[in-house]
């Protein structure tokens, strides 16, 4: 592997990366994930800017992981975006960029901590988080393409 990881932790709304690293993050979630495929920077970087926590994972200056939360501080945090490059995938990179989540100022002491994942259950199961028996996700969408009148 060579380089040693480097854990960023960012401040709210990311700043630094939203200058510096867009296009990264843009290339990393077209390749390694599949449900963020196509989208925009300028739309990345609204994403960041509403985000209280933002952890990327860097390898020299390549980007090979990223991660972030939204909060209220209090009761609820979500986890969104967790992706890891497929070439460092089993190497604990993502259970530290959850972990630095977790430890985020804009999440920790937070009551609950949810997450929705289409086939990464297994991994989250192994970082303490549960299914939940008690609660149903919904869904609104809103419709693309449309317009009204």
């Amino acid at each position: 592997m060579g380089a040693p990881l480097r854990i960023v932790r960012h401040r709210p709304g990311a700043p630094g990366l939203r200058l510096l690293g867009l296009g990264q993050l843009q290339r990393l979630l077209d390749q390694h994930s599949f449900w963020a495929q196509g989208r925009e920077r300028s739309q990345l970087g609204r994403m960041l800017s509403g985000s209280q926590a933002v952890v990327s994972a860097w390898r020299e200056r390549q980007l090979v992981g990223f991660g972030r939360a939204t909060s209220d501080g209090v009761y609820r945090a979500v986890l969104w975006d967790v992706v890891v490059a497929n070439d460092h995938q089993g190497q604990g990179v993502g259970r530290r960029i959850v972990a630095a989540l977790l430890k985020s100022p804009g999440l920790a002491g937070v009551e609950r901590v949810y997450l929705m994942t289409s086939n990464g259950s297994g991994f989250y199961q192994q970082l303490g988080f549960q299914r939940s028996e008690t609660q149903e996700l919904l869904l609104w969408q809103a419709i693309s393409g449309c317009s009204s009148g």
